[in-house]
């Protein structure tokens, strides 16, 4: 196995295996599917099972003594593990809902929690071909050609919010509370997105913050964070605090479920 320390062998591994799930998941994209309903009444389609079946065959070979906590087994009931030090947090198909209604800012979600910290994380958008990865210290938007091959890099990094600021949301999960966080800020630009794409634009300096006041799991966000605080972002709860991960029987909510956040660049602030 190797070591769990080489961030950039493991991103190299994770890079490979989004790009494995992205194709499966255009396939499916392409020639349509039935879309299923779990227990919460989320949509679940073949695409998010293939997806998942592709990364975890992956990771489990590549490190099999690193527990995985995938969204569709955690969904299936499938026990997850002891969580101590590392784990994977996986979302084979973040922003279904974009998925089934045929708009193109899905993604595929890898990332490496280390003591409740997302460190290593790649978010790639199969029908628009944008993809970023991050490690400490460094974050990288990567050119991908037609055939699903690694063909250039850039470095990325957040930047300094100007006035007014470009505010990313949710497009499938605004609230009031965001319409009026926004409000608040003054003018600023709105950049409606959807999936975990909304951290990745703040890494790359496309926008400035990004207020959560809904509700999310640790798999939605995990690898878009992991991009932004290797680009010098973070993502803090409402009282100021870097959002964790690997949270456990929680009073307030389930397993793995995140309180409200405010994800922001270099000098946006709440």
């Amino acid at each position: 196995m190797a070591a769990v320390s080489d961030d950039k062998a493991m991103l190299r591994v994770f890079e490979r295996l989004a790009l494995d799930a992205g194709r499966e998941v255009m396939r499916v994209f392409q020639e349509g599917c039935a879309v299923d309903k779990k227990s919460d009444s989320s949509p679940v389609t073949e695409a998010d099972r293939e997806s998942e079946k592709i990364i975890l065959a992956g990771l489990r070979s590549a490190y099999p003594d690193i527990p995985c906590v995938a969204e569709e087994e955690v969904a299936a009931g499938i026990a997850t593990p002891d969580l101590e030090g590392a784990f994977f947090l996986i979302d084979p198909l973040d922003g279904t809902k974009e998925f089934v209604n045929r708009r193109t800012d899905f993604t595929v979600n890898i990332a490496l929690v280390r003591h409740g910290v997302p460190e290593v994380g790649v978010v790639f958008a199969p029908c628009t071909g944008r993809f970023f990865s991050g490690r400490p210290g460094n974050a990288e938007s990567i050119e991908v050609d037609n055939d699903y091959r690694i063909v250039g890099r850039r470095p990325i990094s957040v930047r300094a919010g100007g006035m007014p600021l470009a505010v990313v949301a949710s497009r499938s999960h605004n609230t009031p509370e965001t319409d009026a966080f926004i409000r608040d800020l003054g003018a600023a630009e709105i950049v409606s997105i959807g999936s975990s794409l909304k951290f990745c634009l703040l890494a790359a300096a496309e926008a400035d913050i990004y207020p959560r006041f809904g509700r999310t799991m640790e798999w939605d966000t995990a690898a878009g964070d992991a991009v932004l605080r290797a680009a010098g972002g973070m993502t803090r709860t409402l009282d100021g605090q870097p959002l964790v991960y690997g949270k456990r029987n929680q009073l307030s909510d389930s397993d793995f479920a995140n309180p409200h956040f405010i994800a922001t660049g270099k000098s946006a602030s709440a």
